[in-house]
């Protein structure tokens, strides 16, 4: 049972804060019992981007303690958005440290296999799908769409700005443009504008 039983789960989590300052130092236990969760799923959602599940799991619970350490109820939203926010924005900001240290290329920081919505509309198209576009099943035909993928890698690698592949490496994990932008520290509408132009320059290296 998490620390603190029915006393607090019966109290927001605004309020346990609030106990928190005043003392009750093991409600952070709790807290970090309770949204443990939201920690995994974060975990889950970046793994696309590279590293350890166990590893982003500990960076998550890294976000959360920060979470529950820097929440100012007159400031931010609900202590739930922030807690999201900071659970996050640690795990990217280490996958992109892990990336930096190790230079990582474009195929190992996103996943061939997400989907890349061409139209603005609908699921879109599989990236791998639409990079390999025309190739036949046969070992020959995969070894050449191989060989494409590398030259289009390059090619999305050196056509994006340093903003847009962060955009694109979050948006490849499904998350809302709303969300990508507070994790980036940027207002949704330049958010989605480097995602409206890097939609377009994929679609000139995919021709």
């Amino acid at each position: 049972m998490a620390l603190g039983g029915n006393e607090y789960d019966n109290c927001t989590d605004e309020e346990l804060i609030d106990r928190l300052r005043a003392g009750e130092t093991q409600i952070t236990e709790y807290l970090c019992d309770k949204y443990k969760n939201l920690v995994r799923k974060g975990a889950r959602s970046m793994f696309i981007l590279g590293g350890d599940t166990e590893d982003l799991i500990q960076e998550g619970m890294i976000g959360l303690f920060k979470a529950v350490r820097d929440y100012d109820s007159g400031r931010d939203a609900s202590f739930f958005t922030f807690a999201e926010l900071c659970i996050n924005r640690q795990i990217y900001t280490a996958v992109q440290a892990s990336r930096r240290k190790k230079h990582w290329p474009l195929n190992e920081a996103v996943s061939l296999y997400s989907q890349v919505d061409e139209a603005g509309e609908g699921e879109g198209r599989i990236l791998l799908e639409a990079l390999a576009d025309g190739a036949g099943s046969d070992p020959e035909s995969l070894i050449l769409s191989r060989e494409r993928l590398e030259e289009m890698e390059k090619t999305i690698e050196e056509s994006l700005s340093p903003f847009e592949k962060q955009v694109l490496d979050l948006y490849l994990t499904h998350m809302p443009t709303s969300q990508i932008a507070r994790i980036l520290g940027k207002n949704e509408k330049s958010t989605d504008n480097a995602l409206q132009r890097l939609k377009g320059k994929l679609k000139k290296v995919l021709k």
